[in-house]
């Protein structure tokens, strides 16, 4: 049991659901993805994706660019610096936690 039990409450649990957790830790490491090359890493459909990037948009972790090149629709997204800082956060917080117990 951690020290301080009230330390997993500083989880964000908008990002601590699994499939947004992968979609975070996806974008952390690039400064952009494409939405076809995110739904094959993450073998999700097209919906699904889309459902959970609205969530982290709605935030303004994540950020999503619709345009068009050579005349076909191209989606890219990228982690604003407040979804950056909100993962970074995040992993501290995991950290915490995980320092804290004890076997």
């Amino acid at each position: 049991m951690p020290k301080n039990p009230s330390s997993l409450r500083n989880i964000d649990r908008l990002i601590h659901e699994p499939t947004r957790l992968m979609i975070m830790t996806q974008l952390y490491v690039v400064e952009s993805a494409d939405f076809l090359f995110l739904q094959n890493q993450l073998e999700m459909t097209p919906g699904n994706l889309s459902s959970h990037l609205s969530k982290l948009e709605e935030v303004g972790y994540v950020e999503i660019v619709k345009e068009f090149i050579e005349r076909k629709p191209h989606t890219a997204l990228k982690l604003t610096k407040k979804g950056r800082n909100a993962f970074k956060e995040y992993q501290q917080n995991l950290k915490q936690v995980f320092g804290n117990l004890k076997t």
